[in-house]
């Protein structure tokens, strides 16, 4: 074996987790070449999707006086793509921007400022790391996060990274009333009462994923997100001018183009769960870049953190004899234990939970 180079995978991958760097790292360190473990697979070749496939925009600025027409809209838009960005959604553009600002700067920050933060203990409510399944998933990801749990019961604001504190308390309140609104527009879409998916506590719980994908030296050769669906009943993301937000459709990886002041909304494995399939969580990915850094928010509704005795299972509303049940009833720490450990490996997490 003289002469051989042996990978040692786990080694690697443990020399770049003990940096407490992250990508931004990587990148900090001037290198040229990706490290293996970052290397995707030869995907499947996807030509360019037909122009007439294109994610839907939906105006809220009428819906009061239009509400059953924006129904209608969610409705189509959550059945034919699972995805939708919002726009004229109440919430402040200065505090879209600072948000987007506030995660730059915890990211550019010094690495002993952030250091402090990288973690990967379970159940911590405010973390930060770089790719959460780095020791389960098959490729890891050109991306760093820091997590923050919310609501339903948000850490102490001294526990909050001091560069992103006081707009993730702001943007946190108005994101969690525009969930409250979405899932009554999504509950209406399905013939149930406006209330029904908040009383089911839907809306009760949710984290801010605060994503940082720094430019990479070959983009071609990895992702900043494999594909993926979401863990949760719903995703409110906000992204900046980058781009790079694929969703796959009929075969097709369809771009969502950053709009000034829109958030992309997507439906999430809980929520299809719950519907019994009549949505769907579709997966999504974001592609790397050498432009950047891209900078997004992601806001995960999910009580996956919290103790709670509420089981989850296809609404009774929805089910007949032509349309049984296609999930059994699960505990939500179920699910959350299943996604985690197998990480993004490309499989559906809800399969695991089919009859």
């Amino acid at each position: 074996m003289d002469g051989v180079s042996i990978y040692d995978r786990e080694s690697e991958l443990k020399s770049f987790d003990e940096t407490k760097a992250g990508v931004k790292g990587l990148v900090d360190a001037g290198i040229t070449e990706i490290p293996r473990f970052f290397i995707q697979p030869p995907g499947d070749a996807v030509s360019a999707p037909p122009h007439y496939l294109q994610i839907p925009i939906i105006d809220l600025s009428c819906i009061r006086s239009h509400r059953r027409h924006i129904v209608e809209q969610v409705k189509r838009a959550a059945e034919s793509f699972g995805f939708f960005q919002l726009v004229n959604h109440g919430i402040p553009q200065d505090v879209l921007d600072e948000m987007l600002r506030a995660v730059r700067r915890f990211h550019e920050a010094a690495p002993e400022e952030k250091s402090a933060y990288y973690s990967r203990e379970a159940g911590r409510k405010v973390s930060y790391t770089s790719n959460f399944d780095l020791y389960q998933a098959p490729v890891a990801n050109w991306r760093d996060s820091v997590f923050c749990v919310m609501a339903p019961d948000p850490p102490p604001p001294e526990e909050l990274p001091i560069a992103c504190r006081d707009v993730a308390l702001e943007y946190s309140g108005q994101i969690e009333r525009l969930g409250i609104v979405v899932f009554e527009l999504l509950a209406e879409a399905m013939g149930l009462t406006s209330n029904h998916l908040i009383e089911m506590e839907c809306a009760r719980g949710h984290a801010l994923v605060m994503n940082y994908y720094p430019p990479c030296p070959q983009p071609q050769l990895t992702l900043g997100t494999s594909k993926h669906s979401d863990p949760d009943f719903l995703t409110i993301l906000l992204q900046d001018h980058i781009g790079g937000l694929q969703v796959l459709h009929q075969h097709y990886w369809i771009d969502v183009p950053p709009l000034p002041g829109a958030l992309v909304v997507n439906i999430g494995d809980l929520l299809q769960l719950i519907l019994n399939d009549k949505l769907r969580s579709i997966e999504h990915r974001v592609l790397a870049n050498n432009v950047g850094p891209r900078v997004s928010v992601a806001c995960f509704f999910t009580m996956h953190l919290y103790p709670t005795t509420q089981i989850y299972g296809p609404i009774r509303e929805l089910l007949s004899d032509q349309c049984p049940p296609v999930y059994r009833q699960i505990h939500l720490q179920e699910y959350i234990s299943h996604y985690e450990s197998k990480g993004l490996d490309g499989r559906p997490a809800l399969d695991y939970f089919k009859l």
